[in-house]
């Protein structure tokens, strides 16, 4: 799918929003991208999870896993388009994990999936909880990449969309310069 035509559906859900926002890092924004938007009506998810879906077309996926909150809807949505299963890791005493009867068998391929990725800690942290299991991580599938191209998971890496976003930091934000209010829109707790 083309660059515009994804930017032109999150921008159709409510997923792409412009102002000046308080990201989870503590930086500062111009963009912020809520994906749970997107997943908010299947005539926006799913030809984003279609296409992200055909890049792994050959990948001999067993499973499609994502963490909770954000990626679990995605993780589905992948899943079926692949024809295979889905699981989410949730966060348990601070750290992610399989719950809820979701077993990875040694040798399973697993693709992880994520909404938005800025730094790619959660994919790690899936990643990890993968090969604690005797999985293989065999892609990394992202609806948007923030960081235009420069995360490395040391297996291929998919997008839907990938751009690069600024972020600054409070002191040298130069949106708080302009007076425009800031916004903490997402569901995790400011670092």
């Amino acid at each position: 799918m083309e660059h515009d035509r994804v930017i032109e559906i999150l921008k159709e859900a409510g997923a792409f929003l412009e102002g000046h926002f308080l990201l989870t890092s503590g930086k500062h924004s111009g963009v912020y991208l809520q994906c749970a938007q997107l997943f908010r009506d299947a005539r926006y998810a799913e030809p984003i999870c279609r296409s992200l879906a055909g890049q792994f077309d050959g990948f001999g996926i067993d499973v499609v896993i994502g963490p909770a909150m954000g990626a679990v809807q995605l993780a589905y949505e992948v899943g079926r388009q692949l024809g295979c299963q889905n699981f989410f890791t949730e966060r348990e005493e601070g750290k992610l994990t399989l719950r809820r009867g979701f077993t990875i068998k040694p040798g399973m391929r697993v693709l992880v999936v994520e909404d938005v990725c800025t730094t790619g800690g959660t994919v790690r942290e899936v990643m990890e909880v993968v090969e604690l299991a005797g999985g293989q991580t065999v892609g990394v599938g992202v609806v948007v990449d923030r960081t235009g191209g420069n995360l490395d998971f040391g297996v291929p890496l998919k997008c839907a969309v990938s751009m690069e976003v600024l972020a600054y930091d409070a002191t040298d934000c130069p949106i708080c310069a302009s007076g425009l209010p800031l916004v903490k829109p997402g569901s995790r707790k400011q670092t």
